[in-house]
């Protein structure tokens, strides 16, 4: 008689994190909506960030759930930047992505240090933003499907100078038409 496990956290956040790398990837959804439904999802599950990363799936989980709350700020504060009767609520959404932009690079250098720094690979990415251009630097997980993160923490990329793993090159990006597609 086979044996069924019930479906862990992870597998269910791996398997929506998928789900929506493809969907974007095959042009089903924007990235806006991308962004949406990570929010969405980080949100619905009622999952914290784990304190210790002592694998893999933590720290992904970690990088992938302060990513999608700094992303969702920054698109409210986007959206409402021009707007003056909102100056409150945008210097607010500004401070709370710029609070888990760093958090998420926090995150990242968990990851990475659980990962001994091997097999990793980090490098300036060329953008169509002239305001990202020198500063927005990629780093790949190259034993892992879908493992590419962003930064441009000055401090996060000293440290992964002083490791050896940055690259003094500028490449175009694993994910190129998602990191310049606005949103």
């Amino acid at each position: 008689m086979k044996q069924f496990r019930k479906e862990s956290i992870f597998d269910r956040f791996f398997k929506h994190r998928d789900s929506l790398i493809i969907q974007y990837k095959n042009g089903d959804i924007s990235k806006r909506e991308f962004l949406e439904a990570n929010f969405d999802f980080v949100q619905r599950i009622k999952l914290k960030p784990f304190s210790k990363v002592d694998s893999y799936e933590k720290g992904i989980y970690n990088y992938q759930y302060y990513n999608a709350i700094a992303k969702y700020y920054n698109m409210l504060s986007a959206d409402i930047k021009d707007d003056f009767n909102f100056a409150r609520q945008y210097k607010s959404c500004r401070y709370k992505a710029n609070y888990y932009y760093n958090e998420k690079d926090k995150a990242t250098l968990q990851l990475l240090r659980f990962l001994e720094f091997e097999n990793i690979e980090a490098y300036f990415i060329k953008v169509e933003s002239e305001y990202l251009n020198g500063k927005l630097y990629e780093i790949v997980l190259k034993d892992y499907e879908y493992a590419i993160f962003h930064s441009k923490s000055k401090w996060l990329l000293k440290i992964l100078k002083e490791e050896g793993i940055f690259k003094e090159v500028k490449k175009t990006s694993l994910i190129d038409e998602y990191i310049n597609e606005k949103y």
